[in-house]
């Protein structure tokens, strides 16, 4: 699925990075970040309520290049600087995780497990 597309389902706004044509194959869905270190995908996307900078960070270490935040969560600065610095591509749904998830899937994105 491309990101215009998951951008468009999950009614989301770019906060940070640009759209590509990059295909984002998988979703993972988590606020528990050592879940998210078990992903051993690639093109996968996070889609998380947890804003603050370790999200940020734990995408990184699991070389998830984008990330989008629900619940309609403030994201701040130091998190964009850091999303910026490493290449991470940050979105943002006022929707619950319950229903971007199930928009997304029902659109045909697959989930890692």
């Amino acid at each position: 699925m491309k990101l215009e597309e998951i951008l468009k389902v999950s009614e989301a706004e770019l906060i940070s990075g640009s759209l590509d044509d990059r295909d984002i194959i998988c979703a993972f869905s988590s606020d528990l970040m050592s879940d998210v270190l078990t992903v051993e995908v690639d093109d996968a996307i996070l889609i998380t309520g947890l804003t603050n900078i370790q999200a940020i960070r734990t995408a990184e270490m699991a070389d998830i290049s984008c990330i989008l935040f629900v619940r309609d969560k403030e994201i701040t600065p130091n998190m964009i600087r850091l999303a910026e610095e490493s290449n991470i591509l940050i979105m943002k749904s006022r929707h619950a995780m319950f229903t971007v998830c199930g928009n997304l899937f029902n659109k045909g994105l697959k989930a890692v497990y």
